[in-house]
């Protein structure tokens, strides 16, 4: 398995190209803007060879990028069927609140649900769902590798006071995530890598004196 990060957009957001290594088959992981490195990264992994595009949520820094990839390669998008209704709302997916953005309609493909599995080549994606930053957040698990989204990042988690988030389902979803068993590598949406059992020891948002987050 291989995993290569383009990071870029307006807040800057981390998208992922996640790689089976025996067949070469590729997922994007919120393509989230438009860039030359991230076509780049598109094209040489070869536009047969990606074949999904996953999103953790469907805000404007994390779908932005969805219509060229899609275009490049013809990739099929999975997004939770809770949040079907973002990809097309300016209030849903803040692009209306952030900058003026303008997102480019795409169609979903597969909406996903909890406990379901995605397979690239020899790899199987389980989805985790983590409502709470928006109502259909979800996180991907995949070998030793957790792509957290906004759910979790470094020390950190996502905000809720946006349409559909929750303090309080952030909360049960980021103890949902501490209790996985095993220790894993933390890709998030935003900021540096991490892994998890880091985060169980240092992160005050996984832990019972947790408050509001800001972001």
């Amino acid at each position: 398995m291989k995993v290569t990060r383009i990071t870029g957009g307006p807040l800057p957001t981390n998208c992922y190209l996640l790689t089976d290594n025996r067949t070469g088959l590729t997922a994007v992981i919120d393509p989230g803007f438009e860039s030359e490195d991230l076509t780049e990264s598109v094209l040489a992994a070869g536009q047969d060879k990606v074949q999904a595009i996953l999103l953790t949520h469907a805000h404007f820094d994390h779908i932005t990028g969805v219509a060229k990839v899609k275009e490049l390669t013809g990739a099929k998008v999975y997004l939770h069927s809770d949040e079907l209704m973002f990809v097309s709302d300016p209030s849903l997916n803040a692009s209306g609140i952030f900058y003026g953005a303008q997102v480019q309609q795409f169609r979903v493909d597969y909406p996903m649900g909890d406990g379901d599995e995605i397979e690239l080549g020899e790899l199987k994606i389980r989805v985790i769902h983590t409502p709470g930053h928006t109502t259909g957040g979800c996180c991907f698990l995949v070998e030793d590798a957790l792509f957290t989204g906004d759910t979790l990042m470094k020390l950190s988690c996502g905000r809720t006071d946006f349409p559909t988030g929750s303090y309080h389902q952030m909360m049960d979803s980021l103890r949902k995530l501490a209790k996985l068993p095993g220790d894993f590598h933390v890709y998030p949406g935003h900021g540096p890598e991490s892994t998890l059992e880091y985060e169980r020891k240092n992160n005050s948002f996984l832990g019972m004196d947790a408050h509001d987050p800001l972001y």
